[in-house]
C-alpha cells in the first residue's frame, strides 16, 4: 500500500515538481494550493505526511499547522519555505512540524526527508505500543508521563505540551539522572542534523520549565549541566 503524501504550496512549479518526483519514488500524492484547502485534505484524505509551504493565501503554513496540532491532528509535517530565518525555523518547529526545508530545494532531498520521517513515525508508533505494554507511566517528583497516552502531567494538572515538548520531556523522563547533550537531544527527538542549531533544544527547555517549574530561574527538576548538556532529576526534597 503506498504512502500518501498531502502537498500544500501556492506556486504551481512547486506542486508539480514535488507530485511528479514524489509519483516517481512510489508515493500517492494529492494536493492544495492555499491554506484552507490544505487544512480540509489534511483533515479529510488521511494523508501519511503533510509537505507544507509556509507562505500560503487563505490561512498561512505556520497557522495550518497550529491548528492541526490543536485538533490532535499529528501527521508529521515537513515545512517549506523560502525564508532562510532561523526564527521562522525555530518557531515552525515548535508548533509541531518535524522538518524543514528552505527553498530553492532538490526534489531527491525532499524525498529523502520524507522517507526519513516516515520511517522515524513507523518506529515512534511500533515503540509507543511497547510502552503501553511495559512502561505505564513515569513518576518523576511531582511530574508523571504516560507514554502510551502521550499525557504528563504536574501535580496533578494535564500539561499542554507540543508534540516536540512531549518527546522530549519523555527522552529526559525515560534517562532520568542522566546527563544528554545537546546534539544527543536533537539526535533523539528530533532525529534530524540541524548542522549544530541547538538553541532549537534550548528553546523547547526553556518551554517545558516554564510548565513544571516553580521557578525557571532555578530548575529544580530540569537541570542545565554547563558546558554538557541537560538531565532531568527528582527534586531535592520530594
Amino acid at each position: 500500500m503506498k504512502n500518501k503524501v498531502l502537498v500544500v504550496d501556492d506556486e504551481q512549479s512547486i506542486v508539480t515538481l514535488l507530485q511528479y518526483n514524489l509519483e516517481q519514488a512510489g508515493f500517492e500524492v494529492v494536493t492544495a494550493m492555499d491554506g484552507a484547502e490544505g487544512k480540509r485534505l489534511a483533515e479529510s484524505a488521511s494523508p501519511d505526511i503533510i509537505i507544507l509551504d509556509l507562505m500560503l493565501p487563505n490561512i498561512d503554513g505556520m497557522d495550518v499547522c497550529k491548528q492541526l496540532r490543536q485538533q490532535n491532528i499529528m501527521t508529521p509535517i515537513l515545512m517549506l519555505t523560502a525564508k532562510d530565518d532561523e526564527l521562522d525555523k525555530i518557531i515552525g518547529l515548535e508548533l509541531g512540524a518535524d522538518d524543514y526545508m528552505v527553498k530553492p530545494f532538490s526534489p531527491r532531498e525532499v524525498i529523502a526527508r520524507v522517507k526519513a520521517i516516515l520511517r522515524r513515525t513507523q518506529i515512534q508508533t511500533e515503540t509507543t505500543a511497547d510502552n503501553n505494554q511495559t512502561e505505564e507511566q513515569i513518576q518523576i517528583g511531582k511530574l508523571t508521563i504516560y507514554p502510551g497516552k502521550y499525557e504528563a502531567f504536574f501535580q496533578e494538572n494535564q500539561l499542554e505540551l507540543t508534540l516536540k515538548e512531549f518527546e522530549l520531556l519523555l527522552y529526559l523522563g525515560q534517562n532520568k539522572g542522566r546527563v544528554l547533550t545537546r546534539d544527543q537531544l536533537l539526535s533523539a527527538v528530533w532525529n534530524y542534523d540541524f548542522a549544530g542549531d541547538t538553541r532549537i533544544v534550548d528553546v523547547h527547555i526553556s518551554h517545558l520549565r516554564e510548565k513544571i517549574e516553580e521557578d525557571t530561574k532555578k530548575p529544580a527538576y530540569i537541570k542545565t549541566i554547563r558546558g554538557l548538556g541537560y538531565k532531568l532529576e527528582e527534586p531535592k526534597g520530594e
